[in-house]
């Protein structure tokens, strides 16, 4: 029997968790692994470790897959990275980045970069154009206008996938830090200071330089 020792790592921003149902199977050169249970609670910025069992060496593993299921309501998973050690200790490594959401299954390939004439395996050809397929279908161009530049064929950003918007939750998170830092420099500024200010102009330059700062700290 060989075991494989997976850990799943949650990404650490808000609501990244989940408390839907995920399970992993990984797939090697030599065949592919039962689908094993990773957890059925996932928080922000934490790992998840399993050992998956298997009847024999699945030789380099070459990709992985995730599935998500949904219990009673949908709660969305961002899946930061699976790393997984084989029974001979090699370290594989499965960047992964990105929004799970609703039932749904992603493959993930190992880490390291190939080119097409590297996938000599038909199951990772077959990834490759599966990928490619669901990238043209998500940017799919329409003409805005005559004369004017081509665009996405989308009435709003919410038409899209989660992984190809902008974040919400970093959105508001901006928003949120720029609002406390305003308050705070305004606060400081006008209850701390101990002597009375020579002019508007000089207010107006002390607030738009500190505004300035923390607009590029958040960028």
């Amino acid at each position: 029997m060989a075991v494989y020792k997976v850990t799943v790592a949650t990404g650490d921003m808000v609501e990244a968790g989940t408390n839907n149902s995920i399970s992993i199977t990984l797939v090697g050169s030599y065949g592919e692994s039962r689908q094993t249970t990773v957890s059925f609670l996932f928080l922000p910025g934490k790992e998840r470790s399993l050992s998956v069992r298997c009847g024999q060496d699945l030789g380099p593993i070459v990709l992985i897959r995730l599935h998500k299921w949904r219990l009673f309501l949908e709660d969305a998973w961002f899946c930061k990275d699976v790393r997984v050690t084989a029974p001979n200790g090699t370290l594989y490594r499965f960047p992964c980045y990105q929004w799970l959401e609703g039932v749904t299954t992603v493959e993930v390939r190992e880490g390291s970069g190939k080119k097409l004439v590297d996938d000599k395996l038909q199951i990772l050809k077959e990834h490759r154009r599966q990928e490619l397929a669901a990238r043209q279908e998500a940017y799919r161009w329409k003409n805005f206008a005559q004369g004017w530049p081509r665009c996405l064929s989308v009435d709003s950003i919410f038409e899209l996938d989660s992984n190809i918007q902008f974040s919400r939750i970093r959105a508001n998170n901006f928003t949120g830090f720029l609002i406390f830092q305003g308050a705070s420099h305004f606060l400081s500024g006008f209850l701390l200071r101990r002597t009375s200010w020579n002019s508007l102009d000089e207010m107006r330059t002390v607030f738009s330089r500190t505004q300035g700062r923390d607009i590029g700290r958040c960028l």
